[in-house]
């Protein structure tokens, strides 16, 4: 299909139906994902919860994102998106069914914890996009995928307290998050039936062995390991939070416990990336097949300042403007979703424009904006309108959406057969920002989180002025026998 005749209703094309199948089932995991925090008012009542507890909920959302979307990204790229989305869709739809389940804060915990499973979906369908539509539209396809994917957590946000209504009684959340779950597994045996990995004719390239990244340069080697430090950071600042020093929901023990757990396991991350790395930059690697690190840790600080922020924002929002403007529970949620609504429309324009006037310039002019509107939002209080309130929240999320969608123009420029493992890492960084802004939230108040977002786009947009490169040229990949194929990223 020539790029100039995108169209996202000619179902007909079986691109389109990809897309269509593939942010349908990015929507279903964002959906779960983001279940508790348009009903947390109602698990607050149902299980007595303390704010200490009730925020603790929030942390470990993210917490398990962090790891599982790098694991699925070398999954993805080994295994192929259609298999692995499908496995996801179940394991988390039977997640999802037991935490409406749980009898106990405990259960609860553990439960929400490894619904953070259910986030790592998101970088399944990066691939799969990469696979069927051709650079030129590879921003909007991507921004498209993300938007109304990522619509899920706002989706939940409208229906999940209506269904809880229409379910009736105190618990009537339970029901209205097991029906997410039912769904989740009908839907996986749907999206396996009906997707391929490739077009018809077309090869899947895989990394030559299943483990951490290829990098071609010692430079780019050196870079790699210090991008990954930051996220068992943030997997140790969230378990120093669950400690008897934060909420209290882990004990001494179990805390120590999981901090010599993540030394081991990133000392074991570091073995593995110089093992698989020391034979390849031993001979040196081919400059038709090089590529620059140095661009997918900026993406990474990138999507940490878009969806990263939005992921905390959203999961702060509906309690905050409870607080702030003492408006009812459906209010409040409503009122939050509005700031992942805009991932409908914002997200793929974000792709499109990627498309259409550069990437660089497309990331600089979107994160800029997103720290206008978080400066905004830093200025909100109980003496602004409800009105005025929300056209500063629509304004920034639009900014953050179109920030990420950009981010994931670039993506798929960098290096085909490795496009699953730099969204692993890519979207991993935004849960790494999820949790550290959440943790300044944790310790202060809203201001001074909004605050820190701003400043923290600011940080980014300079080191993405003078470094960022726009992507161009080819890249080149080896086919099954050995022949090299050469795909344009004009």
């Amino acid at each position: 299909m020539p790029a100039e005749k995108f169209n996202v209703f000619n179902l007909k094309d079986k691109k389109i139906n990809t897309l269509h199948l593939s942010w349908l089932a990015f929507f279903i995991t964002f959906f779960m994902w983001f279940s508790h925090t348009s009903l947390m008012p109602l698990i607050v009542q149902t299980f007595s919860l303390s704010s200490a507890e009730a925020k603790a909920l929030l942390f470990l959302n993210v917490a398990l994102t962090i790891p599982s979307r790098t694991i699925v990204g070398m999954l993805v790229d080994k295994f192929g998106p259609r298999l692995m989305f499908s496995v996801l869709l179940v394991i988390s739809g039977g997640l999802c069914i037991g935490f409406s389940m749980a009898q106990s804060y405990e259960q609860l915990a553990a439960f929400r914890f490894l619904l953070g499973f259910a986030g790592a979906g998101f970088v399944i369908g990066i691939r799969l996009i990469t696979e069927w539509f051709p650079a030129k539209q590879a921003g909007t396809a991507q921004g498209i995928y993300g938007g109304w994917g990522n619509f899920g957590a706002a989706a939940a946000g409208f229906m999940l307290p209506a269904l809880a209504a229409y379910f009736g009684g105190d618990e009537g959340w339970r029901a209205a998050a097991g029906s997410a779950g039912v769904v989740s597994i009908i839907y996986a045996f749907i999206f396996y039936i009906f997707v391929r990995n490739t077009p018809k004719g077309s090869t899947y390239f895989s990394p030559k062995k299943l483990g951490p990244m290829e990098v071609t340069s010692k430079g780019d080697l050196i870079l790699y390991v210090i991008m990954c430090v930051p996220m068992f950071l943030a997997m140790g600042v969230i378990t120093w939070r669950l400690s008897p020093a934060g909420v209290g929901l882990l004990n001494d023990t179990v805390t120590q416990g999981i901090w010599v757990g993540l030394f081991i396991w990133f000392s074991y991350q570091v073995t593995q990336i110089l093992k698989v790395n020391q034979e390849n930059l031993k001979e040196g690697v081919a400059e038709l097949h090089q590529y620059k690190f140095k661009q997918v840790a900026l993406l990474n600080l990138a999507y940490m300042v878009t969806f990263g922020s939005e992921v905390a924002v959203v999961s702060m929002l509906p309690l905050y403007f409870i607080e702030t403007f003492d408006v009812s529970i459906a209010i409040a949620a409503a009122m939050a979703s509005s700031f992942m609504a805009m991932n409908l429309v914002a997200r793929p324009g974000g792709g499109y424009i990627s498309d259409k006037v550069g990437r660089k310039r497309s990331l600089l002019i979107t994160v800029i904006g997103s720290g206008i509107g978080y400066l905004g939002l830093s200025l909100v209080d109980s003496t602004w309108s409800i009105a005025a309130t929300m056209v500063v929240v629509i304004f920034c999320s639009f900014f953050v959406q179109a920030g990420a969608g950009a981010t994931f123009g670039v993506v798929p420029t960098i290096k085909r057969r490795l496009t699953g493992q730099i969204a692993g890492l890519t979207g991993a960084y935004g849960n790494v920002g999820a949790a550290s802004f959440l943790l300044v939230y944790s310790l202060t108040d809203a201001t001074t989180f909004f605050t820190v977002i701003c400043v923290s786009c600011c940080i980014v947009f300079v080191l993405m002025k003078f470094l960022l490169e726009e992507p161009k040229g080819q890249i080149a990949e080896i086919l099954p026998d050995g022949t090299v194929e050469l795909i344009s990223v004009d």
